[in-house]
């Protein structure tokens, strides 16, 4: 079974722990956009796993992760986490991290970039300055360093120069800050690239072969974060829907089986943009206490609202979701009240579609009994209180996608298995 795993939100729908929970059943866990900006949470025996660039499939023995050509990688970064993940005990190498020779690499300028522009915006994006998106635009104006270039020590000097030529003349006579030193730029990335050179791997040649191996596609951010079908500007620079995981990882011979989507039960965003169902006050409180709702890469306290199903039902046309998985449920136990959004107004209009300037929608809610008690021990769907199986039963008939489990917790045992509905 190969299947795409994306989130139907504004990323941060706890993707890391389905991952690491699905991929029991994969060979191969392809992670196929994004950079650094994202951050998967997994949790084993007590133990907190934030990953920002492999695959959190690395867990389970036996696994190969996969760095795909649509993601962007700071070297620096990468290095740190495999160096982590190696000092916890994890066996990490050649033989189960892969890397796309065709990713491209995060350089200092880039992040200096990111940063420099978001302070100069009259209107803030929110970006995490990680580089992402100085990253993605040379790719496209094709002055990028890709890893093939980065572990060949004459063609990164070429580029690099190249690059700095550019790079430093904006930074002087647009921004008025110093530039960078080529040399000394060079000697330290070296370095960088020499640790990372064992682990590049033509990917469509490697397993092209193996025809029996099973694939799970790895999105980060989520749907309204992208870069076509988002909240824009307020996105990534990246295409984060299902269609674009063949691409992005140069796998085209792989025929998928499925689309899973994963949604939290309430919904957050981190950044600047549109909101519909944003909070403030007590509930935003709440959400946040109760849910942790700060960010894994950045620690930015996230923006907290109601879930909203046009937005969702939205995201599930978009990704051609076969299923949902649904988590932190556990996070409305406290409540006497849950609202979700069912349909939007715009000016004196109802509007049950999806509007192409969310920025104008105004909720319309539907309004369910809380369940006020735990469910985070709770192992069989069955034995969720009825309210709460209502809520899950109206989300999915709404959406008109199956939901396959439910996540009570962020501990890896804390999810149920909902079965399908006779």
């Amino acid at each position: 079974m190969n299947a795409v795993l994306v989130g139907l939100q504004w990323g941060d729908e706890g993707k890391g722990k389905i991952i690491d929970y699905l991929c029991r059943l994969s060979d191969v866990i392809v992670r196929f956009q994004g950079g650094n900006n994202a951050g998967h949470t997994v949790v084993v025996n007590g133990d907190k796993f934030v990953f920002h660039l492999i695959p959190s499939g690395i867990l389970r023995k036996g696994k190969i992760c996969v760095i795909g050509n649509g993601v962007v990688v700071d070297p620096k970064v990468l290095i740190e986490e495999i160096t982590a993940l190696k000092k916890s005990g994890i066996a990490i190498s050649g033989r189960n991290l892969k890397i796309s020779p065709f990713c491209h690499i995060i350089m200092p300028y880039h992040r200096l970039m990111d940063a420099l522009r978001e302070q100069a915006r009259f209107r803030k994006i929110g970006t995490t300055k990680r580089g992402i998106g100085p990253c993605y635009s040379d790719k496209i104006a094709r002055c990028g360093i890709r890893m093939v270039d980065f572990i060949d020590p004459k063609i990164f000097l070429q580029k690099l120069k190249d690059n700095l030529l550019e790079k430093n003349a904006i930074f002087r006579k647009v921004y008025g800050v110093k530039g960078f030193s080529a040399a000394g730029l060079y000697q330290e990335y070296c370095q960088l690239a020499k640790i990372l050179k064992p682990y590049v791997c033509n990917l469509s040649d490697y397993f092209y072969k193996p025809k029996d191996k099973s694939f799970l596609f790895e999105g980060a951010q989520g749907t309204f974060l992208d870069i076509d079908f988002g909240t824009y500007p307020f996105v990534t620079s990246s295409s984060v829907i299902a269609p674009n995981a063949l691409l992005g990882s140069g796998l085209g011979f792989v025929k998928l089986d499925k689309t899973i989507g994963v949604a939290k039960a309430y919904t957050t965003r981190v950044g600047e943009g549109p909101f519909p169902t944003e909070l403030d006050g007590k509930y935003l409180n709440y959400f946040r206490t109760t849910g942790s709702e700060f960010g894994a890469t950045t620690g930015r306290p996230r923006r907290c609202g109601w879930l909203d199903l046009v937005l969702l039902k939205q995201a599930v046309r978009l990704n051609n979701v076969s299923e949902i998985v649904l988590t932190k449920l556990d996070i409305l136990d406290q409540l006497k009240k849950i609202k979700v959004c069912v349909k939007y107004r715009l000016t004196d209009s109802e509007v049950g579609g999806f509007p192409c300037d969310l920025s104008k929608a105004k909720p319309l809610y539907k309004e369910f009994n809380g369940w006020n008690s735990s469910t985070q021990d709770i192992r069989i769907f069955k034995d969720l209180p009825k309210p709460a199986k209502i809520y899950i039963n109206f989300i999915e008939d709404f959406l008109g996608a199956k939901i396959t489990f439910v996540s009570v917790g962020e501990k890896r045992e804390a999810i149920l298995k909902k079965p399908v509905k006779g």
